[in-house]
């Protein structure tokens, strides 16, 4: 596609530095709806990145777009902390009913902020009240959130140096296959638990990610993430899922641990729980867990009303039944077989693909030909992002409304990317 040089003037003398995404997509995008973008000369990009996962139903998804609109124009309230409003006792109805009942889960529901690290935050400070502990275990290459609690349990080096203090009150375990199949799952973990000189102070919770997004597509196996689970409980350790990336439908069912067979204490939602791009985070726990007390952690805007709206139209729409969850898993299905046919022929690149539902990554023995394919993709009018720890990933996040032909155009424009930078 022919490439015009955007006029980025202001954003290159007004805003920060620490702008990122649109260094590797220099086009000034202007307008979107379903799953393509469009720059302001009118080119359309295919988004194989949805928001990074917070755009599972598209952009500007024509459902959720008139029940926002609908509410705005009837002056619905937009501001409301956590007072008590139509629009969110709509949403806790509909959850409940089709989320939680559906699944037998007895979740309380807290709204903890905007974004996904706010809810990890609550977790966190939950987890630690509810135990009177302060340790937390997480994983190596998790991500979990910027905020400083978050990056105390995330993996990436780059990431927590940003901090500028000392992270605390977090250790990592290895994730599953980290060592390769080396050593018994948890044999480390329980050692250090059972072991009064190990060092490591008793957690109050253990925190994971069922598929690694931001540490490379690394998927725990259903029977890691149960036996992970059996640990906790006899350990004393509450067990945390971070699925703010990967819930909402990404891996197939509503939840990403539903295929382990598991309930955590205690589950992270956001990105797409709004199912229209804007900000909104859940914490769920199990009600023995709600221990706080009035105001004991809060936020201005913890009660994005508009959020509530779409999110109420999303579960509606794609949640009353399992046409969505059976159309992710078909289409998951498909990628697997193009990105087996892709890594077989380009063997000799080393390149190795793994993940689950709509979200995928092909990793390559040299790190640096991930980006260079990010970029070659780009030019054709794909966008995907990298990921993992030094960016040897390509990742696929594609709405779960993606058409088949779309779907397809993607594939082909990956597979014609990685050729033509071999």
């Amino acid at each position: 596609m022919t490439m015009t040089e955007p006029v980025l003037s202001v954003f290159e003398t007004l805003e920060s530095e620490v702008r990122s995404y649109c260094r590797a997509w220099p086009v000034v995008f202007e307008h979107a709806t379903g799953s393509r973008l469009y720059d302001e000369h009118g080119s359309g990009y295919l988004d194989f990145f949805a928001g990074a996962g917070s755009l599972n139903y598209g952009h500007n998804n024509p459902v959720l777009k008139r029940a926002l609109l609908d509410y705005l124009e009837r002056d619905g309230i937009t501001h409301g902390l956590d007072m008590a409003t139509t629009a969110k006792r709509s949403f806790l109805e509909t959850f409940r009913s089709h989320v939680l009942e559906p699944r037998a889960l007895n979740y309380k529901v807290m709204f903890p902020g905007p974004t996904g690290t706010n809810a990890v935050e609550a977790a966190l400070k939950l987890a630690r009240k509810a135990k009177g502990r302060e340790s937390v275990v997480s994983f190596t290459n998790a991500f979990h959130g910027m905020s400083l609690g978050s990056l105390a349990v995330t993996g990436n080096a780059f990431k927590r140096a940003g901090a500028g203090v000392p992270l605390v009150h977090g250790t990592p375990m290895p994730f599953d296959n980290y060592l390769g199949g080396r050593v018994p799952d948890f044999l480390w973990f329980e050692r250090l638990l059972e072991d009064q000189g190990s060092g490591l102070n008793h957690p109050a919770a253990v925190i994971v990610e069922t598929i690694q997004g931001e540490g490379g597509i690394n998927v725990a196996r259903a029977e890691w993430l149960r036996a992970l689970a059996d640990l906790c409980r006899r350990r004393d350790m509450l067990l945390i899922v971070d699925d703010i990336q990967m819930g909402c439908g990404r891996t197939g069912e509503f939840f990403s641990f539903e295929e382990a067979g598991i309930t955590p204490d205690i589950v992270t939602l956001s990105k797409s729980i709004s199912g229209y791009g804007l900000p909104m985070s859940l914490c769920l726990f199990k009600p023995e867990l709600d221990l706080w007390e009035p105001g004991e952690h809060n936020g201005t805007f913890r009660g994005n009303n508009p959020a509530f709206v779409t999110a109420t139209a999303a579960l509606e729409t794609y949640w009353a039944d399992g046409v969505l969850r059976e159309r992710t898993l078909a289409q998951g299905g498909h990628v697997e077989g193009a990105l087996r046919e892709l890594c077989a022929e380009h063997a000799r690149l080393g390149a190795t693909y793994r993940g689950r539902g709509l979200v995928w990554g092909i990793e390559f023995a040299h790190k640096e030909r991930a980006a260079a394919v990010s970029r070659r993709a780009f030019e054709h009018g794909l966008l995907i992002e990298t990921s993992g720890p030094e960016g040897e990933v390509v990742k696929l996040l594609p709405p779960l409304t993606v058409t088949a032909d779309e779907l397809d155009e993607g594939l082909d424009i990956l597979a014609r990317s990685v050729r033509e930078t071999a």
